[in-house]
């Protein structure tokens, strides 16, 4: 029998990791990462796992030193803290072993220091795998999956291993994979191009235990929810069923592709299901850099990007999006053409970023090639590519005046306005139905949503130093309640103020360098 310790890194504070306000809801971070609650799952009951995600609680690295085996995972923008806490834990003499999306495509990054054993790619079959090995004493180095992970066979993530109740939400993942070949993508290198569903008594299962775990909003973190449109819409139609049956418990979001607006049929089931927003990797408005990046799925008929946007948001969904500057057909004029386009798209979140060549991308094969790589990993740029139509401090300049204008107060709520003070305007079920006519359970949530409106707004108004920020969002909390009277409608308006002072925050922060430059790629 193993002790077992698995670790998520702290992320630096980033557009949603919600930093700049989490304290204000009354929590810890925003949401778990999927893989610890997973990896809890597939580990063998004979052995014991202690779950640590660094961004709910600090490393306790005296239960380290005694545990048997201390796993980590960790994206891209975890990568500094994950050798950080690497060498903490060699010096300690903790068995090692590392894994997730980072090391998957970037090998030999913990070369100098590198732990006792790396996982590539999932680990459904790895995991088991390697515990099985070690108990025998046989553990190899390098552990990679001959196939990718049959994902009806994923058991249901050990919520009750993690402080929940730290978490702003709850996340849960439907699928894998996606059928689109963005040339920036890892996930396609990491899931691959054909999409693996679980089946709808897998997902119930994990709604029932996210729900159990206290969770009222959760994340679906499936990259793209539609890249198969028909199975999933077989497994939306039981999340209806179950969401109706119990009285609309989970509101939920998304990311999906831009297709989803030419799908009438599948809005409607997400609507039905209680999806109340969906990001999507809008990416650019720039027709040529899209195809440059082999992003075709947003530059194919049936409308332009915004009559797909707004078709969308009136299915009942507000939408996200993902936006890049630094494509080869950028020049310095696209962080313009971007800020309008998110303006008339009426987009309040946009996750703005600098094109970063990930490894194992296509892209980041093709810049290598062409010689216009950076190796160093140098944060002070936030990416490694060197653009094409303008320098390294042009793009960076560029990305840094686009998050200032975006959220810029009056800018942010007059996109967000644009949409949310139409008289008609509602998200997920409440779009179809009369909200107080659900169910008795839906009106004591909604109560629950009156009270949490409030609280947050007074704790905004309480905690937010800057007068020039308060004084807007009382004005707009007033216009608002004017037009909208729905409890969750209202809460969910005030979460938008509370998201606006952290994107200002941060979008301040690194404009001056008080913080590490963080680009969301």
């Amino acid at each position: 029998m193993a002790d077992i310790v698995i670790i998520n890194p702290k992320f630096e504070p980033s557009y949603w990791g919600m930093e700049y306000m989490i304290g204000n809801l009354g929590k810890s971070a925003n949401l778990p990462v999927a893989c610890l609650p997973l990896l809890a799952a597939l580990t063998p009951e004979e052995h014991t796992v202690t779950l640590i995600d660094e961004n709910a609680e600090p490393i306790d690295y005296d239960r380290c030193a005694k545990a048997d085996i201390v796993a980590m995972t960790g994206m891209s923008v975890q990568r500094f803290r994950m050798k950080e806490i690497l060498t903490e834990l060699k010096a300690r003499g903790c068995y090692t072993v590392l894994g997730g999306p980072w090391i998957t495509v970037q090998e030999d990054y913990f070369d100098d220091d590198p732990a006792d054993a790396i996982f590539i790619g999932e680990a459904e079959e790895t995991w088991p795998q390697f515990l099985n090995e070690w108990k025998q004493g046989l553990q190899q180095y390098r552990y990679e999956q001959v196939g990718k992970s049959d994902m009806t066979k994923v058991p249901t993530p050990r919520f009750d291993l993690l402080k929940m109740d730290r978490y702003a939400f709850g996340s849960l993942q439907f699928s894998r994979g996606c059928p689109f070949q963005c040339e920036f993508c890892d996930i396609i290198v990491t899931f691959g191009r054909r999409p693996r569903i679980k089946t709808s008594a897998q997902v119930i299962a994990e709604l029932e235990a996210v729900w159990k775990a206290g969770q009222r909003i959760v994340f679906i973190v499936d990259d793209n929810l539609i890249g198969n449109k028909k199975a999933i819409k077989e497994v939306l139609k039981d999340v209806v069923a179950w969401q109706r049956k119990h009285g609309y418990p989970l509101s939920l979001f998304t990311e999906a592709s831009i297709d989803l607006a030419d799908d009438a049929e599948l809005m409607d089931l997400m609507t039905e299901a209680n999806f109340v927003a969906t990001f999507i990797g809008i990416e650019s408005p720039s027709e040529e850099a899209l195809r440059e990046t082999k992003k075709f799925q947003n530059v194919r008929t049936g409308g332009t990007l915004l009559e797909k946007v707004h078709r969308i948001q009136d299915a009942g969904m507000e939408v996200w999006c993902g936006m890049i500057i630094g494509f080869d057909n950028d020049d310095v004029g696209i962080v313009d053409r971007q800020i309008e386009f998110i303006r008339q798209a009426r987009i309040s979140f946009s996750m703005s970023g600098m094109l970063s060549a990930i490894p194992k991308t296509p892209l980041h094969k093709r810049l290598a090639e062409e010689g216009r790589l950076d190796y160093a990993d140098r944060p002070e740029f936030g990416t490694n590519l060197i653009p094409l139509k303008m320098s390294r401090e042009e793009l960076l300049d560029g990305y840094l005046r686009g998050l200032k204008e975006l959220y810029d107060p009056k800018e942010y709520f007059d996109r967000t306005d644009a949409v949310f003070m139409n008289p008609n305007f509602d998200i997920g079920i409440t779009k179809k139905k009369r909200w107080w006519k659900i169910s008795a359970r839906w009106l004591a949530s909604e109560a629950r949503s009156a009270v949490e409106a409030l609280g947050l707004f007074a704790r905004l108004m309480k905690n937010v130093p800057e007068e020039h920020l308060r004084r807007e969002y009382r004005a707009r909390f007033k216009r608002f309640i004017k037009v909208h009277r729905r409890p969750g409608l209202v809460f969910f308006y005030v979460f938008h103020m509370a998201m606006h002072y952290h994107t200002w925050k941060m979008a301040e922060r690194m404009s001056s360098r008080s913080q590490q430059l963080v680009n969301s790629f």
